[in-house]
């Protein structure tokens, strides 16, 4: 969705500008050149935070409407005819429900992380440095966003991976076509190619899930598998330059 993801996106190309210059200035403070000593507030961390903070905000909002789309999978009031979360044999098997829960816990504490650091200061040094840009927790708190980031889209993919084989009947035999809803074909419905490019690199390390097991492996290598772009450049093998 744009209206989301490209605001997100919006963000972050802001933030990389902001610390590319930041890299790229002196902050010693005072500067000394040949002819003069000049002293300032280069030592200050605020471009930094500032960034930081703005980057946690638009991390965490796409783990929010990741697992919003990952809830539209798994409930089958929204999911247009998918057995209740991605199994075939409710009740017996849970399928990604408890999945679901730890994509919803990982938001939420995103949105906790997601509180700006930069809005805090403590004197130090005597008073001496009156105001703390509090930058460093910043960018921690944003990397910790970001791991949980990829925790929550690896959930979305395992969950989009097995509804693609319930909806396409991958992976299933004959029992392919039980949970299709009246006036809907599940036999015969094909993805486009960017996303059956990207299915077939996922299906070579993350199985089906036909009963309920330890999924915790699962999800670790799927956060791998995103974390290496080799989805993306499977898709854009087949349909070209995505962005």
């Amino acid at each position: 969705i744009p209206q989301v993801h490209g605001a997100s996106r919006q963000a972050i190309q802001h933030v990389r500008q902001v610390l590319e210059i930041e890299m790229n200035s002196a902050t010693d403070n005072p500067l000394v050149f040949e002819d003069k000593i000049l002293s300032g507030g280069n030592f200050h961390g605020q471009p930094v935070a500032l960034a930081m903070d703005y980057a946690s905000i638009a991390i965490a909002e796409l783990a929010n409407i990741s697992e919003r789309r990952t809830e539209r999978l798994v409930n089958p009031y929204l999911s247009n005819g998918l057995p209740a979360f991605l199994t075939r044999n409710g009740g017996l098997n849970s399928g990604f429900m408890i999945a679901q829960y730890t994509a919803a816990a990982l938001v939420s504490e995103n949105k906790s992380l997601a509180h700006p650091a930069s809005v805090d200061s403590i004197p130090t040094s005597a008073n001496q440095e009156d105001h703390v840009s509090m930058g460093t927790i910043a960018a921690r708190k944003a990397r910790s966003i970001l791991e949980n980031l990829k925790k929550v889209l690896s959930i979305e993919l395992l969950c989009a991976l097995q509804a693609l084989d319930l909806r396409t009947g991958e992976n299933q035999g004959k029992n392919a076509t039980a949970f299709a809803p009246e006036g809907i074909e599940t036999r015969g419905k094909k993805p486009g190619v960017g996303v059956r490019a990207a299915y077939r690199k996922a299906r070579k390390t993350l199985p089906h899930l036909d009963r309920d097991r330890l999924i915790h492996e699962e999800i670790a290598a799927a956060t791998r598998l995103i974390d290496s772009g080799e989805l993306i450049e499977a898709a854009e093998e087949a349909v070209g330059k995505l962005a």
